[in-house]
Order: structure tokens, then C-alpha cells, then sequence
């Protein structure tokens, strides 16, 4: 049995805050949500590391919006359902494209710049997309609109944002989530914050496999801690492989934007013949799930972990003006982008699916809201667009925002000091090589549970994160114990909806059942604890 909590505790014999709103993450999600209640409630946002510290800081190619003159909601709505290979939910898909621009527009009121040719933004095309309608900041957008959101942030009186402290888990009571229990590791104190709503916005869980591009805090906290409270998960067997991260030994890898393709760069093989053209009719920008999925072919058949990324015939002066940070980048590593090939290999880069929500972000535990990576709202589908992720963080916490009042209002501050909290459960002593069991789990998901599974694999991952549930019975005090106990949560779930779902479909691909089979797994995998099943 998975205990409930990962920490015994007594909420008497704890310190106690209260607010009316705690938001847990600091990428574009929360910090969007941040903003919008500011002036309305007194908001707590908590983030494990620093506040610039996520996801978005490290995005590159852009926001995707249908601002340019020949785009339209409509279109971007049409491209997004085509990559999401039959499972987005057009409901969602809708409020994306059709909200998107407006908070595009709030965006740049705050001050974000993006790059323009004039008066007109300059969009560039990603895979997936029909045309050019990526806004973007150089090739380091997510740090621009972070940068943005920072700065802002830190004028709303109403608003306290605290760094390095990590939530250890959701309070819930009586089938309502009023909090969180938080550790403070340099103080190393465990506390109580109470609230009114709790917003995850925690991003995704990238470090569970060895090749990744998210940063090392993407260890998957928000889906365990909500998974652990009764919410229910969607779509966890869907994560999606960048197809070009630098081919390096470090972890995470350097991101070589889909931009970069898009101004006209190549994909070449082992004996440098371009590979993609004969496989899509849009070459290298087809969706991403197409071309990782080749790419992993052509790897096999050179006996090779790499392919290579051609920019050689791309002006010299556009590489160095349009693309300064991936220049710089490959310099350091020995590469000069307008003369060499340069070696990518896919790489673990965004969770699909999460904390099942609706489209105004709510999940199924009262009081608990999710937005960005950590949520699944169905508006990706089995495979996400190039850019939608920025742009989804921005519309879902708008409109969490939009219906906050209402609900908050369902239990007072006096409610929620008024109730004590005991848990208790038989922690077993036991040493634990956290650095060594947290490299077994990502060898193994990206052997196993990687670009291709099956049958034989995705038991086999399995088995090994069996073989470390015990370590799920302990009790930690240090921020890498906590982590590594919810990425053996995070990689079970994702084996156990990859071995249900019988089909390929977007970027889940199951050797042992090649075909896509809408008539038997057109249909979402809902895991809850104890419980799953499809529906």
C-alpha cells in the first residue's frame, strides 16, 4: 500500500500559514496566475529552486498565436488537432486558439518584446504548423516572457513569492484540498501553508528518463503530490520526445530549437543523405512524433545515437542574428553551425498528460486547480504542437482565474484553522543510494519507456520500479529523497498506461501493436489511486 503522505505529521505541532490562494510553480503557469490574482487575494507562490527556475526559462522557439495575416484561430485550431492524432479534446483546443491572441496581448502590455520585421511580428514556422505563426524572442523566448513575468511579479504588494522551499505534499479534508504540507531544506522545517485554492503549476517530469531537455527540478512533484491526494491522472503514456537536443553526454541536453528547421535547416543521416523528405510531405517540420520516430529507425539501421542537424547552406549572418544562444552554444562544444553537422538525438521533453482538469483548470479533488505541463486538459492530444505548451499556460491560468472567486469562497479562514490533521503510517529504516536508485529509474524508463516499448519492456520497467517501491515507506528530510520517492510514482504510472494502451497513436509507440485502432483505443487512460481504467 503507497502511504498517503510522505511524512508523518501532526498539523497541532506545525508552524501554520494562511492565505487565500497558493500557487505552487514559477514557470509561465503560475506565474501567470500570480498576476491575475493580484489585487484580489492574498497569494503564496512557493518554487523549489529560484523563481526563474522552470520550463519556460529554457524554451526556445517561441509562443505559438495566429497573429499573422493569413493565419486564423481556425487554422491553428485545425493544425493542433491534426498533431494531436485523435484525442484532443477540440473544446480545449478551441479556447487555445481563440483566447490565445488576446493573451499574447497581455503579455506585451507587461512589457515582453518579441522580435518584429516593422511594426509586424517576425513569426517563424514550426513542425506541425500549416505556416509561419511562431512569435519569438531570438532563440530564447521562454526567458524573455520569464524574465517579464519576474519583473512584474515582484510589484504586486498582494503577492509573496518564496524560493527553495518544496511542497512535500497536498493537505486534503474531507474530499477538499485546503493546503500544503512544505519543507524549508535550509532551514530544514517542515510547515503548513492552509489555503482557500491550491494551483499546481509544477511543469512536468523530464528527469525520470536519462535524455532529457527539462532542467534537473522536472522530477514530476505536482502529478505525484496530486495523484497521492485521489486526483485522477490522463494520458500519462504520452510523453513527448524532442527530435533535436545537441548529442552530448551531459544531462539535461541542450535544446536545438524546431526554429531552427523551421528557417530551413536539414536532418542527415550517419552517410549524410537527408532522411525525412522521402517520409513527409513537410519534410523536417512533420510533427514531432514523425520525425523522432524516424529518426530512431535511421539511428537503428547506422548502428549509431545520433543523427545530424545540416544548417550549412543557411546564411552565415542569419545564424549568428536569429539564433545567438544555439551559435554560442555550439561553439562551446566544439561545433561552428554554419560549416559543420551538427549531432542531435531525441531527448525526453514534455508530459502530455497529468492532473486531469476541465477547461476552466479544475481537477477532480475540490479546491485544486492545475495548469501548464502538470495539467491534461486534452488539448494535446496524444501529441503535442510545436509551442502550444507557452501559449497553454497562459489561456488555462486566465481562466482558473476567471471562476476562482466563486469557489474560494466555498470555506473560510476560520474553516481552515479550525481543522487538525494527524498522519501517522509504520516508516521502515532502510539506507537508500539516492543518486544511484534515481539513475536506475531513468536508464531504465528511457530503455524501456522510451521513443518504443512494448510488452516485454514496459514490464520490465516495471519490475525495476517494484523493486524500489519500498523506498516509498520511508521518511525523508532532504528535497532529493522526496524527489526521488515521487519519480518512482511518476515512472510507474507512466509504464502502467503505456502497457494499457494496446495501439500506437502520437508519440506513444508500442512495437508489439505498430497500428493506430480508434476502434478500440480512441479513448483517454484514467489512472487514480488504487484504480484505473479506461474511459
Amino acid at each position: 500500500m503507497t502511504p498517503r503522505y510522505l511524512v508523518n505529521f501532526d498539523s497541532d505541532k506545525l508552524e501554520k500559514s494562511i492565505c487565500d490562494l497558493l500557487v505552487i510553480g514559477s514557470g509561465i503557469a503560475g506565474l501567470t496566475a500570480a498576476l491575475q490574482a493580484c489585487g484580489k487575494y492574498r497569494t503564496l507562490l512557493l518554487t523549489k529552486s529560484e523563481v526563474k527556475e522552470s520550463t519556460t526559462w529554457y524554451a526556445q522557439g517561441g509562443v505559438a498565436t495566429a497573429v499573422g495575416e493569413h493565419d486564423s484561430p481556425q487554422l491553428h485550431f485545425e493544425d493542433t488537432i491534426l498533431a494531436g492524432d485523435g484525442l484532443c479534446d477540440p473544446q480545449a483546443v478551441k479556447i487555445l486558439v481563440t483566447e490565445g491572441p488576446g493573451r499574447i496581448t497581455d503579455l506585451i502590455h507587461l512589457g515582453a518584446e518579441f522580435d518584429r520585421l516593422g511594426e509586424e511580428m517576425r513569426l517563424t514556422r514550426e513542425g506541425g504548423h500549416s505556416l509561419p505563426r511562431i512569435l519569438h524572442a531570438g532563440d530564447a523566448t521562454g526567458s524573455a516572457i520569464e524574465s517579464t513575468l519576474v519583473r512584474v511579479a515582484k510589484l504586486c504588494s498582494g503577492l509573496q513569492i518564496k524560493e527553495h522551499v518544496f511542497v512535500v505534499d497536498l493537505l486534503d479534508f474531507d474530499g477538499r484540498c485546503i493546503g500544503a504540507i512544505i519543507f524549508e531544506p535550509s532551514l530544514g522545517r517542515f510547515s503548513i501553508c492552509l489555503a482557500k485554492a491550491v494551483i499546481l503549476a509544477t511543469g512536468g517530469a523530464g528527469q525520470i528518463y536519462s535524455v532529457t531537455t527539462n532542467p534537473p527540478i522536472s522530477t514530476g512533484d505536482g502529478v505525484a503530490m496530486a495523484y497521492r491526494a485521489g486526483a485522477e491522472m490522463m494520458d500519462m503514456e504520452f510523453v513527448q520526445f524532442h527530435p533535436t537536443a545537441l548529442d552530448e553526454a551531459q544531462n539535461p541536453r541542450f535544446l536545438i530549437t524546431e526554429a531552427l528547421r523551421g528557417e530551413g535547416a536539414y536532418l542527415r543521416d550517419c552517410k549524410g543523405n537527408r532522411f525525412m523528405a522521402q517520409v513527409h510531405p513537410e519534410a523536417e517540420l512533420a510533427p514531432r512524433n514523425v520525425v523522432v520516430r524516424e529518426m530512431v529507425k535511421v539511428m537503428h539501421d547506422c548502428k549509431t545515437d545520433r543523427v545530424y542537424l545540416d544548417a550549412t547552406h543557411i546564411p552565415l549572418l542569419k545564424l549568428k542574428e536569429r539564433f545567438p544562444t544555439i551559435w554560442k552554444r555550439c561553439q562551446e562544444s566544439g561545433y561552428d553551425l554554419s560549416t559543420d553537422l551538427i549531432p542531435v538525438s531525441p531527448a525526453a521533453h514534455f508530459m502530455i498528460g497529468g492532473v486531469k482538469t476541465d477547461i476552466y483548470g479544475r481537477t477532480s479533488l475540490s479546491g485544486l486547480y492545475a495548469s501548464g505541463e502538470v495539467a491534461a486538459n486534452g488539448v494535446h492530444g496524444a501529441n503535442r504542437l510545436a509551442s502550444n505548451s507557452l501559449l497553454e499556460g497562459l489561456v488555462f491560468s486566465k481562466r482558473i482565474m476567471d471562476i476562482l472567486e466563486e469557489k474560494a469562497n466555498e470555506i473560510s479562514q476560520e474553516d481552515l484553522l479550525g481543522i487538525r490533521m494527524t498522519y501517522t503510517y509504520p516508516r521502515r529504516p532502510k539506507d537508500v543510494k539516492i543518486e544511484e536508485c534515481r539513475n536506475l529509474i531513468q536508464k531504465t524508463m528511457m530503455e524501456d519507456a522510451g521513443v518504443t516499448r512494448s510488452v516485454v519492456s514496459l514490464k520490465r520497467a516495471l519490475k525495476v520500479m517494484d523493486s524500489l517501491k519500498d523506498i516509498l515507506n520511508m521518511e525523508f528530510s532532504l528535497v532529493e529523497g522526496f524527489e526521488l520517492q515521487n519519480m518512482i510514482m511518476v515512472a510507474e504510472l507512466i509504464c502502467r498506461s503505456a502497457l494499457m494502451r494496446e495501439e500506437s497513436r502520437g508519440v506513444h509507440f508500442r512495437e508489439d501493436f505498430p497500428q493506430k485502432d480508434d476502434a478500440g483505443w480512441k479513448k483517454h487512460i484514467i489512472l487514480k489511486i488504487n484504480h484505473c481504467h479506461p474511459r
